[in-house]
């Protein structure tokens, strides 16, 4: 049984949660026995040592991916036909630069947002999860809801709207949020008939911050999806799905109706929030499908210096289904160019006749 809650799962393992601080989640929503295991197994990423040269950082990063990558099997990629095709692109006199793009062309195979390459020029990087969609949030939408008299509680912009509908927008789970900003939130909010949270464009951050906002909205321990990890080098070498759950704050909660904001840009700990949210039974999520981004990262280096970022463990709902490729909404809603151009934000308006007809 796995806990979310940081106050559960302390590590003190230096390298791991140095690892830790790179990565778009927070280490600790993990088991000790992860945390060991995950820690064995990087290690192992410097057993067979390579040439700083061309063809010895290719293949030091085909094989990091090769035996710590999780979603081979479950994305269908053919990895060592992708080392056969990319190997051929490889030559000993190429530069940097090259090289660069040559590895950042492989790693685009996998068609993930967790996986980066970064070097001190540049960050390789797969964004094609949202950028072949629908943005489905205007700024300047937003700024017609919000005015200029929102508060701010750390990263959460939040406001009465003149429906007697609470929102909250928090762009990102990167900056940290309090036990003291959600309550002072919460009591601001507490007379309205209905809350809406916009989570829009929120591509993520620490997953604590995540799990304490979700928080606010569970009554009792509740289980809210699966993890795994690797156990060895093999493809489908994995443990047995442990169950992540959800204890309740003991700082006030919201018991009203709620309504959860998405699109496409939505990823990795604002993907995790979307899962726990759900799997609450008490939320409603409105918009576009989510980017998803549900393999918990990990780096690594290549002889060059440069840095690895790959899912290792990959995550699932509370059902038992992966959602790396996103989340559907329950109601499916698009702003369109009219409605842009009549500044109405379709799926925000969406929200409020849900709530007021609730």
């Amino acid at each position: 049984m796995t806990y979310l809650n940081i106050r559960h799962t302390r590590f003190g393992l230096s390298r791991l949660e140095s690892i830790a601080k790179s990565t778009h989640y927070i280490i600790y929503s993990v088991l000790i026995p992860l945390a060991i295991t995950m820690s064995c197994l990087l290690s192992c990423v410097d057993e067979e040592e390579y040439d700083d040269s061309p063809a010895g950082n290719f293949e030091a990063l085909w094989k990091i991916m090769d035996e710590h990558y999780c979603f081979f099997d479950y994305k269908g990629v053919n990895w060592n036909e992708v080392h056969d095709r990319y190997r051929k692109r490889i030559d000993s006199n190429m530069s940097s630069a090259q090289l660069f793009e040559v590895l950042t062309d492989m790693l685009a195979e996998l068609k993930d947002g967790h996986v980066n390459l970064s070097s001190s020029a540049d960050f390789g990087r797969y964004w094609n999860w949202h950028e072949d969609f629908p943005s489905n949030f205007s700024d300047s939408l937003q700024r017609r809801y919000l005015g200029t008299d929102y508060k701010i509680a750390s990263a959460l912009k939040y406001k009465v709207l003149d429906d007697n509908i609470g929102y909250v927008y928090c762009e990102s789970f990167n900056s940290g949020i309090g036990d003291g900003n959600l309550d002072d939130v919460i009591m601001h909010l507490m007379l309205c008939q209905g809350l809406i949270i916009d989570i829009r464009n929120n591509s993520g951050g620490l997953l604590t911050n995540a799990e304490k906002l979700a928080a606010r909205f569970v009554d009792k321990e509740t289980m809210v999806g699966y993890i795994q990890h690797k156990t060895g080098k093999g493809h489908n070498e994995f443990s047995e799905m442990k169950q992540q759950w959800l204890k309740p704050s003991s700082n006030l909660r919201w018991h009203k109706p709620v309504v959860v904001l998405t699109n496409r840009k939505v990823y990795s700990a604002a993907n995790e929030f979307v899962k726990y949210m759900r799997a609450t039974g008490k939320a409603v999520i409105i918009g576009d499908k989510t980017g998803g981004g549900a393999g918990l990262p990990f780096t690594s280096s290549l002889p060059c210096g440069w840095s690895v970022r790959f899912s290792a463990c990959p995550m699932y709902d509370h059902n038992g289904q992966s959602t790396e490729f996103g989340i559907e909404p329950d109601h499916n809603i698009d702003i369109t160019a009219d409605d842009y151009q009549r500044g109405t934000d379709t799926i925000l308006e969406y929200a409020r006749q849900l709530i007021s007809n609730h």
